[in-house]
Order: structure tokens, then C-alpha cells, then sequence
């Protein structure tokens, strides 16, 4: 996926907001490898999932008797990079966020692509709601700064290891009433992963999801209190949400709450933001019992929904200066001014292919300089120049030996 210059003003906007609120949360940056150990996917992602069956993209090592793949989402890597480090033993909660890209084989289609850029964060050792609600705030906290006003919460819990096995026979009972109903994969899903039967976008499969027994009403009283205190925290600090017992999120190590912000406007890839808890990963990966809970926001997705709402303005660094140059010796003179202003820190341009002055000043209009210079031998001799505002035609003289922006 390229990503050209006159795009990548929006993208450092996004990425610039997201590190400013994610530090102002106390997390700190985190940079795992693109490709690990494609066991650390089927073991934290969980085997029967799309991703780690379908959508992976996983080699041979060529000098290890290995397998690899790129990375397919962000979380099983830093649950493990936290146990390889040592990280474990340190003060609790741990608060990491990253941008990275990640890789999955899906067909493309807008906000769906091979490759994608996406913003996440991690925290682990807290089993407290206040840590969930924490989390659902940086993320909407991210959202109201890219001026996405018409993205809603939607929020769900799944229960934890005691209480998902009633919940997982009174779903498969339900949908296997309707067994000849169902697509193929929902078929497959019914025996490996029933769960994932609820998020289903086939017609006939998602009209018996609607009917389908609700999570919240099977939790056990510890995740129904947890779930009723998250409630009550975001009630709290103003985060306005939905009960919708369809959000169960793609991965096996989601455990109790989890979440998406959803936008009205963009087509069928609408969440532009999941997440949730996951306090086996860690323990699952071969570190000690932790908790944890973060979230993953695609960045392509973003902009999509930034458009839609019109927030997706983002101005351009232009020149302060042009340098236009008659002649080798000017050339060299404009060679040696722009690269002193440019060491006192402003942005300057000369020209470096050999245009004519005509064809000089049409691109120094076309770049958006807000000034031009030109000097030729007689404005070296005389240590003067004229300075042209672009905007208002207004120029001034300049000494050229003491010039400065």
C-alpha cells in the first residue's frame, strides 16, 4: 500500500493526536517485530479463528526449520515481548500503545486492505473496571480530537472461563435448532468456535444471531458486577454507549467486556475501533496470570470517517522562501542561503533542475511559497536583494550577507 506525499500530512495528523492522548493516558511506545513465530498467533490468537486459518500470511524460515508470519494485529506480540522482557515482575499496570502495520489475506474492499496501519494499546495487571473504562476513554478521547462525532459505542461482556461454558451450550442449543440454516463457515464455527456465530454477516445466519440468548444474561456474578461497575464508570465520566449483545469481537483470547466504536456513514467496514479484555493471553503465551484489556483502531478506517465527517482538512507545510537564481554563480549564492535558513529552521526551496526565471516564479506559485527572493550577479555585487510577498505582490529589499526570515 503506498501512501504518497499528499497523503501523508493527514496520516502524521492522526498518528500525531494519537501518541499526544495516548501519553496523556500514561502509556508509553512499544516496537515489536513485522514477522514472528507463527506458533505466537495460533496460541494467542487462537487456531480456529479466520485470522490464524484463513488470513495469516506465514512462511518457511529459510535458514530455520521455523514457520513465521507477519504479524496480523498487534496485542499477542506485546503480551509476549512483556514476558521475553521481564516486564512481568514490574510495577503494576503496564501501559503500552504502538502504530504499526499489520497483514492479513482478505479480499480488499474500502476500509479493507492487505496491508493496514493501525494505532493499539495494551495494559496489563489491573482486573478493575476503572482500568476498562480507562481504556473506552483514550479511545473516544482519539476519536472526539479527529472531530468523529457520529461514532457510537457499542459494548458487550462474554464472560470469563466460569461462566462461558453455560453461555456456549445455550448458544449451540439455539443455533442447532437452525443447523440447515446456516452457511458453511457458521456450520464449522458451531463445533470449534460457536461464539463467533453472533457476528456473522450472512442474512440468513444473522437472523438467528438476533434471536440468539444474550451474553449478559449468562454471566456469573463477578463479570455481571465488573460489567455493572464499567457501566457505571463511563455513566459517569460522560461516554454515552449502547448494550449490544452482537459485539464478541474475532479473537479467542477475548475474555469479559469488550467493545467497538462504529461509524455511520462508511459502508460495511463501519467499526473503526474493537477491543476488550484478555486476561488468559498472557498466561496462554507462558507468563504468569495478568490481566488485560486494550484496543486496535485501523487508521485507513479512520480517514474513511474523517472524510465522511469532513475532518480530514490537514494543511500542508509549504515553503516560507523561494530562492530564484539567473546564472551559475547565483545558483551556488541561493545554494548557500537556503541551507543557512534552513539551519535556523525555516522551510526553503531553490531551484535545483535549471528552469528559466519565468518558469521559476510559476513553480514557486504552484508550491505554495509564501515569499520569493531572486538574485542574479548584479544583486550578489550589490549584497541586495528584493523579497516579493507571494500573497499581496508586496516587496521588500533585503541585505543579503545578514538576511534572515
Amino acid at each position: 500500500m503506498d501512501i504518497l506525499p499528499d497523503e501523508t500530512p493527514l496520516f502524521r495528523y492522526i498518528e500525531g493526536i494519537m501518541r499526544e492522548e495516548a501519553e496523556k493516558y500514561g502509556y508509553g511506545e512499544i516496537r515489536t517485530p513485522t514477522f514472528e513465530n507463527t506458533e505466537l498467533f495460533v496460541r494467542g490468537v487462537g487456531d480456529t479463528t479466520d485470522v490464524v486459518q484463513k488470513e495469516m500470511y506465514t512462511f518457511a524460515d529459510r535458514d530455520e526449520n521455523r514457520s513465521i508470519s507477519l504479524r496480523p494485529e498487534g496485542t499477542a506480540s506485546v503480551a509476549r515481548a512483556i514476558i521475553e522482557n521481564g516486564k512481568c515482575s514490574d510495577p503494576m499496570p503496564l501501559k503500552y500503545y504502538y502504530i504499526i502495520s499489520c497483514f492479513r489475506h482478505e479480499k480488499p474492499q474500502a476500509g479493507r486492505s492487505r496491508e493496514f496501519f493501525q494505532f493499539g494499546t495494551e495494559m496489563f495487571g489491573s482486573e478493575s473496571p476503572a482500568a476498562d473504562a480507562t481504556a473506552i476513554a483514550l479511545a473516544a478521547s482519539v476519536l472526539s480530537r479527529l472531530g468523529l462525532r457520529s461514532v457510537k459505542l457499542h459494548l458487550n461482556s462474554i464472560g470469563c472461563r466460569e461462566c462461558r461454558p453455560r453461555y456456549r451450550e445455550a448458544l449451540v442449543k439455539h443455533f442447532e435448532g437452525e443447523r440447515s440454516c446456516l452457511c458453511d463457515t457458521c456450520r464449522d464455527r458451531l463445533a470449534k468456535n460457536p461464539l463467533r456465530l453472533l457476528d456473522c454477516k450472512v442474512e440468513a445466519c444473522h437472523s438467528i444471531a438476533v434471536r440468539a440468548p444474550k451474553t449478559v444474561d449468562h454471566l456469573c456474578e463477578s463479570c455481571s458486577s465488573k460489567f455493572d461497575m464499567l457501566c457505571r464508570s463511563l455513566d459517569a465520566m460522560g461516554i454515552d454507549y449502547v448494550i449490544d449483545p452482537a459485539i464478541v469481537r474475532g479473537l479467542d483470547y477475548y475474555t469479559g467486556a469488550v467493545f467497538e466504536f462504529i461509524a455511520e456513514g462508511i459502508g460495511a467496514q463501519s467499526t473503526v475501533c474493537g477491543g476488550g479484555r484478555y486476561d488468559g493471553l498472557v498466561k496462554s503465551l507462558g507468563g504468569p496470570e495478568l490481566s488485560g484489556i486494550g484496543f486496535g483502531m485501523g487508521i485507513t478506517r479512520l480517514i474513511l470517517a474523517m472524510r465522511e465527517a469532513g475532518t480530514d482538512k490537514v494543511e500542508v507545510v509549504k515553503p516560507e522562501l523561494y530562492i530564484a537564481s539567473l546564472g551559475e554563480r547565483a545558483a551556488v549564492e541561493a545554494l548557500a542561503i537556503s541551507e543557512r535558513l534552513r539551519r535556523a529552521g525555516h522551510t526553503v526551496e531553490c531551484d535545483i533542475v535549471g528552469r528559466s526565471l519565468k518558469a521559476q516564479m510559476k513553480y514557486a506559485n504552484k508550491i505554495g511559497a509564501r515569499y520569493t527572493l531572486i538574485i542574479g550577479d548584479s544583486e550578489i555585487d550589490a549584497g541586495r536583494a528584493q523579497m516579493r510577498n507571494m500573497e499581496t505582490g508586496e516587496q521588500s529589499e533585503v541585505e543579503l550577507l545578514s538576511f534572515t526570515l
